[in-house]
């Protein structure tokens, strides 16, 4: 929670922040944005859909172990020159063993494959070894990662209701499921290839998204018991939300740094990890600041006892 000294009342706040503008008067705005972003990737699913990796598709997996080091890029353009362009790679046992997974191969591609590799480096024909993923494995792994979404989403309800409210808690998951729509619908629009590590990235993203928006409903919470009677509740939600702004964002940036770094410097088995994240993060900061809040308040307003007349109550 952030330093108690600082400044409390809305005009306060307002004068602090020299770039102050009103996020919650410009809710409509934020929603459009999303949609905007939405409904491309939304429209691309249903279009194109995902474009499954070897863990979800089955195929083949080598081990191969050289006798001297080699390098990733080196394996990675010799697949590339086989016809082999989305295989994954990686390397081991310090840079003398390769595991690769690729399509199901034929004996012929097989071979092929095999010659070219010798070109990289001489390598220990005893010691290969050949393994074929089934589809089967990838209907598993599916299953699992939506196994693993819904109960991560459950305990998040949960937790989320029993520390502040139930409406916090909707509200809460709604974004979520609007930062995961948006990674999911970007890599369908680009068609970037899916695997494992996917979902990996998403459940790390649930993580980090939730926990910035709950800094923010934190503050709401305690700005809402010392309201007085004359305080409107969108004042105090935009208060809330500035007085959470710079850790949000110094929090996001350090994050997106060592995300770019990984992306740029890592190998090809952690760039699109790498870019998942990227993503993630910076929509998941994005929905933290200008989407949950802003969910929470619509259905605050929608749950108002109506006054004689059809007026809305002050919250």
């Amino acid at each position: 929670m952030e330093n108690t000294g600082h400044p409390t009342t809305y005009d306060e706040v307002k004068q602090q922040h020299q770039f102050y503008f009103s996020i919650v008067k410009r809710r409509l705005w934020w929603f459009a944005i999303s949609a905007l972003i939405l409904i491309p990737g939304v429209i691309s699913l249903f279009m194109q859909g995902l474009n499954l990796g070897i863990d979800f598709q089955g195929g083949t997996m080598l081990d191969v172990t050289f006798k001297q080091a080699v390098t990733q890029s080196a394996i990675t353009d010799t697949m590339k020159s086989v016809g082999l362009e989305d295989s994954v790679v990686q390397l081991s046992n310090g840079d003398t063993g390769a595991l690769i997974r690729t399509v199901a191969l034929e004996e012929d591609k097989r071979n092929e494959l095999l010659a070219a590799l010798s070109k990289v480096g001489e390598y220990d024909k005893a010691s290969l070894q050949e393994d074929k993923v089934g589809p089967a494995i990838g209907e598993e792994l599916t299953r699992d990662a939506f196994l693993a979404l819904i109960i991560a989403m459950g305990l998040m309800i949960a937790y989320i209701t029993f520390r502040f409210q139930f409406v916090f808690a909707i509200s809460g998951i709604i974004a979520l499921l609007h930062d995961v729509l948006i990674v999911v619908g970007v890599f369908s629009l680009f068609q970037w290839e899916i695997n494992s590590w996917f979902v990996a990235a998403i459940l790390t993203i649930f993580g980090y998204s939730i926990n910035d928006t709950v800094i923010i409903f934190d503050r709401i919470r305690e700005n809402q018991n010392k309201m007085k009677r004359t305080d409107a509740y969108e004042d105090m939600v935009d208060k809330s939300i500035w007085q959470t702004m710079r850790r949000s964002i110094n929090t996001t940036i350090t994050v997106l740094i060592a995300l770019l770094s990984i992306f740029i410097f890592g190998g090809e088995s952690t760039r699109y990890f790498a870019l998942a994240m990227l993503i993630g993060v910076s929509i998941g900061a994005y929905s933290s600041i200008f989407i949950a809040s802003q969910i929470l308040l619509e259905i605050k307003n929608r749950m108002k006892p109506k006054r004689k007349g059809g007026k809305p109550a002050r919250a």
